[in-house]
């Protein structure tokens, strides 16, 4: 019989379950998109069970290719979407509200009243992390005071909070498992990540009752038991990690100082620091990379908040692409000094600059503008924001020499080199494009003993290209000095 893990990519605009045979090769995949709503300005939602009913059918439409007689999925792992808050109630499984996304920025008060308080040496000690609307404290504050009786449910024990991989937990053991892993937990504002727990302080000052959260676990490990009317017979799912962490396992960045990018809906560059929790002197994160066995290696994290979606909005809102994919060859055929500079704060600037009341623009517009320049200009967006993050990480002292990518964006030729060119860096793109989901098979996959160690994961992996940069310094200085001039006219 023919075995396979099965890991769930739960994302930010569509869902995707991934069949990889022993080897982790990918067998099978499909996806399935669902609505996003914005209801107010800097409002971001989600309904969960278009979430679940999106992973349900993807999960379905996969095991159609496996035949039952032969073929057996063994574990089950699950990646999401990363900060975006779920509250429903414990008995009847019902969301008191709809998901608020993790690029929701409807707490940038509450966040500037705690900085204002002094609070952020507090949170930062803690949690690794900087005060932000990005995390889930806020927003779980934000529903309990917001929904008529929420809080007093939730005094009451009568809800359960979970970022997308609890939820989606919850859901396929039939309400029997209200679990997540370490690197979610570390993404909650609320997880102290040197001990290993949940807050007390943080949970005091965010007025949230501990009887809300899950069990924090390791990232692989025996979560519970899949119901067999969901895949056909029980499967343990024995790997969780939220979607950076996952491509960071997948990538193999097992060791101090490697380095991977993903580039989807955001863009998210993780370094390995080891067993460190490495603090960051220019507004990075720190955060679980993974945690095996009780043991827990950190990572320095910057986190953009649009680097795909900037395409998407060319595409949807502007309509001057009918697909993503065109963006290549306009990018192409436009020289890289054409003067226009756009700056995708749509949801507030992420890491180095946190400033979640920034909005967009574009700079530099003449007559002689056209689709192709602004097309262009958000194809470098993506890579100018990646450079901001490096030289952060630069002035924290560590500098990746090679960076591993991945993600939906990294197929765009043009884009890969001018991100190598603008970096000065060599950039390795991965042989397998679901690193993020092969991440999450992974962690299945070791807790199953599948694979026997991390040395064995290590072999696995494979470059399909590298890009070495071909630009001058001169010239990546002055288009680098040129964005940065068009940050400091959109922030507030």
């Amino acid at each position: 019989m023919a075995e396979y893990i099965l890991s769930i990519d739960q994302g930010t605009t569509s869902s995707r379950s991934v069949l990889f045979d022993l080897d982790g090769k990918i067998k099978h995949i499909e996806q399935q998109e669902f609505n996003q709503y914005f209801p107010q300005d800097g409002f971001v939602e989600h309904k969960p069970d278009d979430i679940w009913q999106s992973v349900l059918s993807t999960l379905k439409a996969v095991m159609k290719h496996l035949n039952p007689g032969l073929d057996k999925v063994i574990a089950l792992g699950i990646t999401n979407q990363r900060e975006t808050t779920i509250v429903w109630d414990r008995e009847t499984g019902e969301p008191i509200y709809n998901a608020i996304v993790w690029q929701d920025r409807r707490t940038s008060k509450v966040c500037d009243r705690l900085k204002q308080a002094g609070k952020e040496e507090l949170i930062r000690e803690k949690t690794g992390l900087l005060i932000d609307p990005y995390f889930s404290a806020t927003k779980i504050n934000w529903i309990l005071d917001n929904i008529p009786g929420a809080r007093e449910k939730a005094n009451n024990d009568q809800l359960l909070f979970g970022t997308v991989d609890t939820y989606l937990l919850w859901k396929l053991t039939d309400g029997k498992e209200h679990r997540t892993d370490a690197t979610n937990a570390s993404r909650t504002m609320l997880f102290n990540i040197h001990s290993q727990t949940w807050d007390e302080d943080l949970l005091s000052l965010f007025d949230i009752p501990e009887n809300m959260l899950p069990e924090v676990m390791d990232s692989s490990d025996d979560f519970g038991i899949c119901e067999p009317k969901y895949l056909g017979y029980e499967v343990p799912v024995l790997g969780i990690a939220g979607d950076q962490q996952a491509a960071l396992f997948g990538q193999t960045c097992f060791q101090e100082g490697m380095a991977k990018s993903t580039y989807g809906t955001g863009c998210f560059i993780m370094v390995n620091t080891g067993k460190q929790a490495l603090i960051s002197k220019n507004r990075l994160l720190t955060t679980v990379a993974y945690r095996i066995n009780g043991v827990t290696t950190y990572a320095l994290e910057g986190s953009i908040f649009v680097a795909g979606a900037a395409i998407q909005w060319l595409r949807d809102g502007l309509r001057l692409i009918k697909r993503a994919g065109e963006s290549e060859g306009l990018a192409m055929d436009t020289p890289l000094e054409h003067g226009v500079y756009m700056v995708p704060a749509f949801t507030g600037l992420g890491a180095p600059y946190w400033d979640p009341n920034a909005r967009g623009a574009i700079f530099g517009l003449t007559r002689d503008t056209g689709i192709k320049e602004i097309v262009t200009a958000g194809l470098q967006s993506v890579c100018f924001q990646t450079k901001d993050l490096q030289k952060a990480m630069e002035s924290d002292g560590v500098r990746p020499e090679v960076l591993r990518v991945d993600g939906g964006m990294v197929t765009n030729e043009w884009l890969m080199q001018f991100l190598s060119d603008i970096l000065g860096a060599t950039v390795d793109r991965s042989s397998v494009s679901e690193t993020t989901a092969l991440g999450v098979a992974y962690l299945a996959g070791l807790k199953a003993g599948v694979f026997s160690s991390l040395n064995t994961l290590e072999q696995n992996w494979h470059c399909d290209k590298r890009y070495n940069p071909k630009m001058t310094k001169i010239k990546r200085d002055e288009l680098y000095f040129g964005w940065i001039n068009s940050v400091r006219k959109v922030q507030s």
